[in-house]
């Protein structure tokens, strides 16, 4: 099964790299880079409840059927996983203002990932990690200190920033507007940059290459949009944005 398992993550690697590559030609179209060519749609409150639902119930379905779901540490583990991913599944579908279309094409390649994900989260925690790689003592190491301390800090840069986003609009307001504030002082993506530190930070954790890779995948799907946004931002509000100060999503670097 370990040999099995490595190589499920050096595929989804190797994926990572493809779409890292093919984002910087393709424009993702959902949000403000939507398109119609992606085909048929559904409102965006219902996409994103259906693309981020399945890993909240996916993970605690391994957790359930594994013989390690009372062990401490995991349960831990488990509990950071699920917080992002309740908020992702039922309170942010919700918050969000209006209601603008979202391909079924998107979606349905965002729920795919999103099992695989879970396979490879709760793949490595329940069922793949050595029995007693995670005693309690691993609640006071450093990985896990720091880790978590990044993961947290990911989570709030996340919520703050899609919550100046969400309130640039008034109701019915269709016109586009600059983000300001927060994270946003230093790149145009920081909803991304949150999200990023969230995995990179659960990467760091957990201490594992399944970590690791999803924190490539989120890297490698956020990184080519937040570059396409950093040049909407500088081509819409020449006189607001600084493209030299404000990068894309990881401040002062890229």
């Amino acid at each position: 099964m370990q040999g099995a398992f490595n190589i499920f993550l050096l595929v989804m690697a190797i994926f990572a790299v493809v779409v890292f590559v093919a984002l910087y030609f393709v424009n993702a179209g959902y949000g403000k880079f939507y398109n119609k060519s992606w085909g048929p749609t559904l409102d965006n409150h219902l996409g994103w409840f259906i693309m981020e639902a399945p890993v909240f119930v996916a993970m605690l379905a391994l957790w359930w059927l594994s013989d390690r779901r009372s062990d401490y540490v995991r349960l831990v583990f488990l509990l950071l996983f699920e917080t992002h991913y309740f908020h992702r599944s039922f309170i942010f579908p919700l918050q969000l203002r209006g209601h603008n279309r979202m391909p079924w094409a998107i979606v349905g390649m965002g729920a795919l990932f999103n099992t695989l994900n879970a396979f490879m989260q709760g793949g490595w925690i329940f069922f793949i990690s050595p029995a007693d790689m995670y005693p309690v003592e691993w609640l006071r190491s450093l990985p896990f200190i720091a880790g978590t301390v990044v993961f947290a800090m990911g989570m709030f840069i996340n919520i703050q920033s899609d919550t100046i986003i969400r309130n640039l609009r008034q109701p019915g307001d269709t016109a586009h507007y600059l983000p300001k504030g927060g994270l946003f002082r230093y790149v145009a993506s920081a909803n991304y940059l949150g999200e990023f530190m969230e995995w990179a930070g659960f990467a760091l954790l957990t201490w594992s290459w399944a970590g690791a890779v999803f924190a490539l995948w989120t890297f490698a799907n956020l990184a080519p949009r937040a570059a396409r946004t950093h040049d909407l931002y500088a081509t819409e509000f020449p006189e607001e944005f600084d493209p030299q100060k404000v990068k894309r999503i990881i401040p002062f670097i890229y």
